[in-house]
């Protein structure tokens, strides 16, 4: 049963909709010379960016639904091919197949990948598909291809790595402000701290997207794990000698492009920046990250059971000290609005319940087979390790919010890495020193 747009999207006026469905099917037919398709896919391009919402989702359907592999001609190829299993013209059978199974739908996006910005028409084309595939099933079709595309289109290989800083254009240094999604930059003066000669700062560019960061890290040099992302962020402390940090912490990584979710190359970029940070600074002993757990509320609401069993042999102490009743619900309540935290004494009675709940929620909580935490996916599936948990490490409003000042570093130990990614794979296994495990098991 087709879906149909919202009803708050304007549909589109017949006439519009049959010069559209014209249009794609010029250039699903690929007529002319490759001036003419490159000027239709531009048409069209131009077309699609000229609709509202109603009239996208209408335009997407039409590729999605009217585009496809031909049924008659996939069932005749692939019963040509089941006769030919075996004999030499199994081989031809299985091209003719193959040729089938492709869709114009391919042939429309390679032919929109060809004209100037045509990557990044396509990477905001998909974002805009994915807003409309919760209610319309129907795109899944669509967005597997060009998420297939994208990924081919975007392979490391491809994807240029540079660093930034205070001397790069003002419209790049602009992008970091508004792509920024871990630690807000609050002013130029935030940012130019983050990029100063103790810092760094590298993204990856796709070179037809040469002024669009696909996502960026930034890296602290210092001495020692950090255990407040405050400290590393404060724009009036003094600066340190990078040469002699024995110790990189990446506090923030940033994915900047929407339309580019499910294709990964987030660990690709880590591994290279590890690899450039070696060779400038030979006194770094110890790579590893200042990481939010930023699900770890949203958890604990939805395992009370958990969030109780962990405060409950200091919760009569943290109720009668802080004024609340002696339940766990009251104390869930208390959490997030972080005044507690200025409160010595009150603080150390809590510690100690955040620590297992923190421990309990990385190597316990689960969303199907992987971690529900969406970092820790990233950073455990790479090979990194748990390595320390950091007790009101964040203490922002939104740090509280969202995990109650709770942090974490991940270590990356270049010997451990290929092990541990292993394991994850294979096991499901989380690396993760036995302080970590002893406290989800307290």
């Amino acid at each position: 049963m087709a879906t149909t747009p919202s009803k708050t999207a304007a549909a589109l006026p017949a006439k519009q909709l049959a010069r559209i469905r014209e249009q794609l099917k010029e250039c699903a037919a690929s007529l002319g010379g490759e001036v003419s398709a490159r000027a239709r896919a531009a048409q069209l391009a131009e077309t699609y960016l000229g609709l509202d919402d109603g009239g996208r989702h209408e335009f997407l359907r039409l590729i999605a639904l009217e585009f496809g592999p031909d049924p008659k001609r996939v069932a005749t190829a692939h019963s040509a091919y089941q006769q030919a299993v075996g004999s030499p013209a199994q081989w031809d059978a299985e091209a003719a197949l193959r040729a089938a199974m492709r869709s114009s739908r391919i042939r429309i996006l390679t032919q929109f990948n060809a004209i100037p910005q045509g990557v990044k028409f396509l990477v905001d084309l998909r974002a805009d598909l994915l807003r409309f595939l919760d209610k319309d099933p129907e795109l899944k079709a669509l967005d597997r291809e060009l998420e297939n595309r994208l990924t081919s289109w975007f392979d490391v290989g491809f994807l240029e790595i540079s660093r930034l800083t205070w001397q790069a254009p003002a419209a790049l240094l602009e992008k970091l402000i508004q792509y920024e999604a871990v630690h807000e930059i609050r002013s130029w003066k935030d940012l130019k701290n983050r990029l100063d000669s103790d810092r760094r700062c590298y993204a990856f560019f796709h070179p037809r997207m040469p002024v669009e960061p696909l996502i960026f890290v930034e890296v602290a040099l210092v001495n020692k794990l950090s255990d407040s992302v405050q400290h590393l962020l404060d724009e009036d402390a003094p600066t340190a000698d990078p040469h002699r940090a024995d110790t990189a912490i990446f506090y923030s990584i940033s994915n900047t492009q929407v339309g580019l979710r499910g294709v990964s190359f987030g660990n690709f970029l880590l591994k290279r920046v590890i690899d450039d940070l070696k060779r400038d600074f030979p006194r770094l002993k110890t790579f590893a990250t200042l990481s939010p757990l930023p699900t770890l509320r949203l958890w604990a609401d939805r395992n009370p059971e958990v969030f109780a069993a962990c405060f409950a042999p200091d919760l009569a102490k943290i109720a009668k000290h802080a004024g609340i009743e002696p339940d766990a619900d009251a104390l869930r309540a208390l959490l997030p609005k972080g005044e507690w935290a200025a409160d010595a004494r009150l603080a150390r009675l809590i510690e100690p319940g955040l620590v297992r709940l923190a421990a309990r929620y990385l190597l316990t909580g689960k969303s199907g087979d992987k971690p529900f935490d969406p970092v820790a996916r990233f950073h455990l599936g790479n090979g990194a390790r748990v390595e320390r948990l950091n007790f009101l490490a964040d203490t922002a409003a939104k740090g509280f919010k969202q995990s109650y000042g709770m942090m974490v570093n991940y270590l990356y130990e270049p010997d451990d890495l290929e092990a541990n990614v292993d394991a994850f794979v294979r096991e499901g296994r989380l690396a993760a020193v036995a302080a970590v495990r002893h406290a989800a098991k307290g």
